[in-house]
C-alpha cells in the first residue's frame, strides 16, 4: 500500500537499506514475507522483521489493488509472525486520511497506538486476540 507514500531508493540507501542488505536479512531470516506474481511479474509482496514483529512493507502494483491481494500478503505475513510468538504486531501508516492504507489497516482491525515512527508515520498495532476475532 505504498503509492501514496513510496520510498525512493535513494532514501532506503541513506536508511543503510540496500538490494544487499535486504537479501542478507532475507537470508538470514531476518525478514519474512511473501510475493505474489502473476506470470513471471511481481505484483506485490509484504515482508515482516521477525525481530520485532513490525510489518515492514506491503506494496503492490496499480493495476493489482482492490483484488484482495494485499488483503492475502498481508495475512500471511501476520500469521507467521504469529507463529514465531508474537502478541502484537505493528507497523507505520500514513496519518492522511485520503491516502488508502489508512482505512485499508483500520478496516483489517489495526489500532493507532498514538505514536509516531522516526519517518512520520503514524504507528498502529494488531493485537494478536484482536486478529484471531476478526479471522
Amino acid at each position: 500500500m505504498t503509492r501514496e507514500n513510496a520510498i525512493s531508493a535513494a532514501r532506503l540507501a541513506s536508511l543503510g537499506i540496500t538490494v544487499e542488505s535486504w537479501a542478507a536479512d532475507v537470508a538470514a531470516a531476518h525478514v519474512v514475507g511473501h510475493v505474489c506474481t502473476d506470470g513471471r511479474r511481481i505484483v506485490g509482496y509484504c515482508y515482516g522483521d521477525s525481530r520485532t514483529g513490525e510489518i515492514l512493507v506491503l506494496a503492490l502494483l496499480p493495476d493489482y489493488e482492490r483484488c484482495g491481494i494485499g488483503r492475502a500478503l498481508l495475512s500471511c505475513v501476520t500469521k507467521e509472525l504469529w507463529s514465531m510468538g508474537f502478541k502484537r504486531l505493528f507497523l507505520g501508516c500514513s496519518r492522511n486520511p485520503t491516502h488508502r492504507s489508512y482505512g485499508f489497516y483500520r478496516h483489517l482491525g489495526w489500532r493507532p497506538t498514538g505514536t509516531m515512527d522516526t519517518h512520520g508515520d503514524e504507528v498502529l498495532e494488531l493485537q494478536c486476540q484482536d486478529y484471531a476475532n476478526a479471522t
